[in-house]
């Protein structure tokens, strides 16, 4: 009994220092550039995300106003959600759908509902929300997330407590 645990930690021994030898002589590469099939995207992190719609929210809750907020990423995929203290039922999904708008047409809702006069049935896509209140995150130019604020008694006001949470971002 005593020579087979002798001999099993000999074998385990003699394997780790095989492993640190063979990894030690292994050289360190680069990473394999991407495939030209590939597309890399930004977007912003839970952290960011969540500092834009807290800032909205607190925004509203200076203004005295009972919102919520939602953040969008590239996609129109939820991030995060904040629904405010007193906020109506309906101003969670609204908050979401705007984002969703905002981000899928690069622009802020209020300028969207205008593009409504020449093409009607936009609001007919589903998940969108063509009322004021949204704002987009841009990189350059590109869309990489949305702010959506809903529950505020105008769009105008939705709309500058999104803008105050999109302005968060670059403090």
């Amino acid at each position: 009994m005593n020579s087979t645990r002798i001999r099993i930690a000999a074998a385990v021994a003699g394997l780790a220092a095989v492993g640190a030898v063979s990894f030690a002589a292994v050289p360190a590469t680069a990473a394999p550039a991407a495939p030209k099939s590939v597309v890399q995207t930004s977007h912003l992190s839970i952290a960011a995300a969540s500092k834009a719609a807290q800032a909205a929210l607190d925004a509203a809750g200076k203004a005295g106003q009972h919102v919520s907020v939602a953040v969008v990423d590239r996609d129109g995929n939820t991030i995060v959600t904040l629904r405010g203290d007193g906020a109506g039922p309906q101003s969670y999904s609204s908050a979401q759908e705007k984002a969703f708008t905002a981000v899928a047409w690069n622009a802020k809702t209020s300028e969207l509902v205008g593009r409504l006069q020449q093409a009607p049935t936009l609001k007919d896509i589903d998940g969108t929300l063509f009322l004021a209140g949204a704002v987009p995150v841009t990189a350059g130019s590109t869309p990489i997330a949305a702010v959506g604020v809903a529950g505020a008694p105008s769009g105008a006001q939705d709309e500058a407590f999104a803008q105050a949470g999109v302005d968060a971002l670059g403090k």
